[in-house]
């Protein structure tokens, strides 16, 4: 088996963990990887569970770490657009592998 952890490289693991982790994170992250563009009520209505405060305050969070964008429409009603910028397809191959070891392992 290939040695994986490495002392000195733990804080890339770290800031990786942080944004993936948390209960709606990866889910959005995937829905908008199969996606590619949603509006909000399609992200919550696809998170079975998740709350208007907790979809907005994830939506937000991960605008912040500029791997969710968000297209605001100035018409009426309102129309809003969210999908994963450049930074946030780079997480694709992950939420992929995460997938395929599902898949192997039900």
């Amino acid at each position: 088996m290939e040695k994986l952890c490495y002392v000195s490289d733990k804080e890339p693991f770290e800031y990786t963990l942080s944004i993936i982790s948390g209960k709606w994170n990866l889910k959005i992250i995937y829905l908008l990887a199969c996606s590619g563009t949603l509006r909000y009520g399609e992200l919550k209505k696809n998170i079975e569970g998740i709350t208007h405060k907790m979809l907005s305050s994830q939506l937000k969070a991960l605008e912040n770490e500029n791997i969710v964008s968000r297209e605001e429409y100035p018409q009426i009603p309102p129309k809003v657009e969210y999908s994963l910028t450049i930074k946030g397809q780079s997480l694709i191959k992950l939420v992929k592998d995460i997938c395929d070891w599902g898949r192997e392992n039900i």
